[in-house]
Parts: structure tokens; C-alpha cells; sequence
């Protein structure tokens, strides 16, 4: 059965009138939504640390951004949009002593409500409204009058004028132009994280890496490898976005795709799925958020070691001398 959709037609922005809304972290998301909600008309203020770079981000954007403490007193909807690994900590010194009764508080990503790291006080509902694309997206669509697809969910017990709320707040960043589909809040930490571990980010990334590896072991100069296990890789994903695997497979060479179907399972195997199914089984259970949380807490020592080995990688230092000799590619570097 389809998730439940809803559209412009089904969210009311009146019911924002009069509201104050606290949007705490001027980052990706927080700029984004920020601009949206107060060009729709809604009362928007900053809670964001003076003297960081998005202080003077929100700045420039027209905003008078606030201590966070100061931003939760004056708010009567507080959106966390701060880093999952800060976001514990700040909530428990500066948020939560200054949340009200009949207040809402909101995340675009569930993991610290879902694991225990924020826990909102009696008389305080919580609602999650969840934009599925990068900020610079959610804000380049609203502009060109269209909008990012979103997910919303409220918490236990959360009353039906929230779930209203996070509908007028979902038009208000232009959610509902495109489609705001109902979930939980434990469906969308846990598909988001084990969608981010497997494939997105963890999956892909050691894929192109072990790739990489095989050919240049096999006496292949690194740039051809470079060029046929990452550079090309842009080309086929843009592919799924816009029509899905068939789409892709529609559009490549018949070799391309007969080794697709052949070869394909041969690198995902049983094993494969298996691990899968442990490393979901892990965010289910909390393992995952745990290790997450004692890594920061130790400093996050090793997440840092692995950072700068990943970062000296021979096909990051190929990649960084192809992307030179190609104008047309926005090259990025860290």
C-alpha cells in the first residue's frame, strides 16, 4: 500500500500565524528552511554560536542570530538542526531548561530523539520534518516555485495540531509542492542510517575504492582506473535518478548491461545481504547510535585516524589531479 501523501491542498500556513519558530544551527538544512519559512511568511529567528562561520551566514542573509538558550525561550517551535553528535549535549544544557509546555520541538533527522540523546520534557510534543535533498536544493527548488519531497512524523502521544503543524511547516519550506509522505520517526532514523552505511555512503564509497584497488594491483595506470570506477560513475547514477534502474540499463550498451545482469550478483552476494541484514539489525537495536555517541565522547579519535588515511588514498590523489585537466567539473577540495 502507497505511504500516505500529502499537498498544498492539505496543509494550512495560518496555523504557523503567531508562532515563533526556532530554527537552532544556520548549517545545510538550517539556512534552507530558514529563508523558506520566513519567505512564506512565518516568523523565523536563528539560535547559531556568535563568531562561527554561519553566524555570519545568517548575517548576511538578514538575520539577528540569537544564543541558543536565548532562541528556545523566545520560540514556540524549536527545530534542531544541529549535528547529530552535538545535538545531545546542547539539548541537555541549553534547550531543554528553556522548552515550555505546549511547545513543539522539531528535527530533520530523528537519530537523537530515537536513541534517547533528546528527551523532551511533559507537555512538549515532538515532530520531525524531513526534506529529502541537500539545502542548497531546498532552497534553489522554493525559489524556482517548486519543492523537495518530505517526510513528516510526530512523536508518542503528539496531538493532532502538531501533526498540523508540521503540515503548515512542511508547505512553509515548500515541502508540499512536491509531496510530504507520513512515516515515524524510527522508519526514517533507521532507513536513513542503514540507506547512508550500505549504499549511499559506505557501500559506494568502498566499491569504487576496492575497485580501483583490483585494477591498479593488476598493472592498470591509476588514471584509467580512475576515469571507469569513480570519474564515470556520475554518468550512471544521474541515470537512476531519472528513470530508475531500467532507465539506466535502457541507456547503456548491450554489454554494459548483459555484464550488469551477470556479473552484478556475483559482487552482492548472500554473504553480502547477510552483512546487510547485520548492519541493519545494529541500528535497530541502538549499537550503531551507541558506538556513534562513546566515539564522540572519547574525542573521536579513531573516526579522525580513518578520516586522514581516506583522505591520502592514491585514487583521492589521481582524482584530484584529473579533476585539474576538466573546466567543466566544480571541482571540490577538502
Amino acid at each position: 500500500m502507497p505511504a500516505k501523501t500529502y499537498y498544498d491542498n492539505d496543509a494550512d500556513l495560518s496555523v504557523l500565524k503567531n508562532k515563533t519558530i526556532a530554527i537552532l544551527g544556520y548549517g545545510s538544512q538550517g539556512h534552507a528552511q530558514a529563508q523558506n519559512l520566513r519567505d512564506s511568511g512565518c516568523t523565523v529567528i536563528i539560535g547559531q554560536r556568535p563568531g562561527s562561520a554561519n553566524y555570519n551566514l545568517a548575517k548576511s542573509h538578514g538575520f539577528e542570530p540569537l544564543p541558543i538558550e536565548e532562541a528556545t525561550k523566545r520560540a514556540d517551535i524549536v527545530n534542531i538542526l544541529l549535528p547529530d553528535e552535538v545535538q545531545g549535549d546542547l539539548y541537555r544544557q541549553f534547550i531543554r531548561p528553556n522548552l515550555e509546555p505546549g511547545n513543539i520541538l522539531m528535527c530533520s533527522h530523528g537519530f537523537n530523539l530515537h536513541f534517547g540523546q533528546v528527551e523532551p520534557p511533559h507537555g512538549v510534543d515532538t515532530l520531525l520534518v524531513a526534506p529529502k535533498g541537500p539545502g542548497h536544493l531546498v532552497r534553489s527548488e522554493f525559489e524556482r516555485g517548486g519543492g523537495v519531497p518530505c517526510l513528516i512524523a510526530v512523536g508518542p502521544g503528539a496531538s493532532e495540531a502538531t501533526f498540523r503543524a508540521g503540515l503548515a511547516y512542511a508547505k512553509g519550506v515548500g515541502g508540499t509542492r512536491a509531496g510530504v509522505i507520513e512515516t515515524t520517526i524510527a522508519e526514517e532514523t533507521e532507513t536513513d542510517l542503514f540507506g547512508e552505511q550500505v549504499v549511499l555512503c559506505g557501500g559506494v564509497s568502498e566499491l569504487v575504492k576496492v575497485a580501483f584497488e583490483t585494477l591498479v594491483e593488476a598493472g592498470y595506470q591509476p588514471e584509467m582506473a580512475y576515469f571507469e570506477c569513480m570519474h564515470e560513475l556520475k554518468l550512471i547514477v544521474d541515470l537512476f535518478y531519472q528513470g530508475g534502474l531500467s532507465y539506466m540499463r535502457y541507456s547503456v550498451s548491450n554489454t554494459a548491461e548483459y555484464g550488469d545482469y551477470t556479473r552484478g550478483p556475483r559482487i552482492i552476494t548472500d554473504q553480502t545481504r547477510a552483512e546487510m541484514k547485520k548492519i541493519l539489525k545494529e541500528i535497530q537495536t541502538g549499537q550503531f547510535a551507541r558506538e556513534w555517541i562513546l566515539e564522540n565522547r572519547a574525542g573521536a579519535p579513531a573516526f579522525k585516524s580513518v578520516r586522514r588515511r581516506e583522505r591520502n588514498h592514491l585514487i583521492e590523489e589521481t582524482g584530484r589531479r584529473l579533476r585539474r585537466l576538466m573546466s567543466w567539473i566544480n571541482a571540490k577540495e577538502v
